[in-house]
């Protein structure tokens, strides 16, 4: 009786090799004339080696003319020896111009086709390539960022994890069906996982499993539901924040293990509404949501000196204390007093003060 082999039908059980497509690490991209360059320059060092080699062991050659080897015949004769023509007019006839032949010069050849033919081996190779850099980056992978979807949420909280965050690239997962935000996302130094983030096993590619953080940011109310359910089974301990466009759907993202949900139409909304009557209020706002320059929102533990007093006698303009994970606002009665292990909520200069213009 024939046994059919089986294949794993999870992304998540398949070997490194099979995820290569699915699975995309980011390139150093080089530009092409200064690739073709250092392929040239490499291919005549090549020949160079080969012309000295010979030509200083000249004597163990023999010539079809009898009248010795010089310098333009070894460059002749490493020449067609390395473009493997070899008409045999030039000949080694001592052992040991035999034993450099098969040694030296024969690996010389072997490098020198491999430059002049290096584009087609890059794209052979690219393959295995790509499947040593999975494996590497699946085996150390932790604490990392997983941004469900590419769009404009996405890239903005991107965005802000690179900025504001410090997050190297390599700590962010982006995972979309959307194969340019895929190439966007890669263009940027990202890891990108293509697939549909409503499956678990593509969640589990991405390495939900031992994510600090979840981004969900796709474009359906719906399929943030989904989305967050899943990553929430697949990552208990993980701190997943939703975006969604109704805020009746709030619950939904709350119940399905969202510890953050954003409503992105209703900020806008209000912003908009804002705009009319007071615009330098948005301006402010959009400063302090903006992380490159300006004022921005941070973080940070209290220092010693700080315990005990009242966060509104700060140099820094405190919005409010974090402590045991719960946040209160500067106007609280809870936050009279900070105590030690508190965090503060402070807006931050990231440049020198300027003149907002719009």
């Amino acid at each position: 009786m024939r046994v059919l082999k089986r294949f794993p039908v999870r992304l998540s059980d398949r070997p490194d090799h099979e995820l290569v497509g699915v699975i995309r690490m980011p390139e150093l991209t080089v530009s092409p004339m200064r690739s073709i360059f250092k392929r040239i320059i490499g291919a005549m060092l090549a020949l160079l080696a080969t012309v000295l080699i010979v030509y200083l062991d000249r004597d163990g050659y023999r010539d079809a003319n009898g009248d010795g080897l010089s310098f333009l015949d070894s460059l002749y004769y490493a020449t067609v020896s390395l473009s493997t023509t070899g008409y045999g007019d030039i000949a080694p006839a001592t052992s040991s111009a035999r034993l450099v032949n098969v040694l030296v010069i024969t690996p010389l050849r072997v490098l020198f086709l491999i430059v002049l033919v290096g584009t087609t081996l890059e794209v052979l190779t690219e393959r295995s390539r790509q499947a040593f850099k999975i494996q590497k980056w699946r085996t150390k992978v932790r604490d990392h960022t997983v941004v469900v979807g590419f769009g404009t949420k996405g890239r903005s909280a991107v965005n802000a994890l690179l900025g504001d965050e410090n997050v190297e690239p390599d700590h962010i997962v982006v995972v979309d069906t959307d194969q340019q935000a895929l190439e966007a996302a890669t263009s940027l130094g990202l890891v990108t996982v293509h697939g549909s983030a409503t499956r678990a096993d593509v969640l589990r590619v991405a390495g939900v499993q031992r994510a600090k953080a979840v981004v969900v940011a796709p474009n359906r109310d719906d399929t943030a539901v989904l989305v967050t359910l899943t990553a929430r089974e697949l990552a208990p301990k993980s701190h997943i924040v939703a975006s969604v466009r109704e805020a009746e759907n709030v619950h939904l993202l709350k119940q399905s293990g969202a510890n953050q949900v954003v409503v992105s139409s209703e900020t806008a909304g209000r912003l908009l509404g804002m705009a009319t009557s007071t615009p330098l209020v948005v301006d402010m706002v959009e400063d302090l949501l903006t992380p490159e320059s300006g004022l921005a929102i941070a973080e940070r533990p209290v220092e010693p000196s700080e315990e005990g007093g009242s966060p509104r006698h700060l140099p820094d303009i405190v919005l409010g204390v974090v402590r045991d994970g719960v946040l209160y606002r500067v106007d609280a009665p809870q936050a009279d007093a900070i105590e030690p292990g508190d965090k503060l909520l402070y807006v931050r200069k990231v440049t020198s003060a300027e003149t907002i213009e719009r």
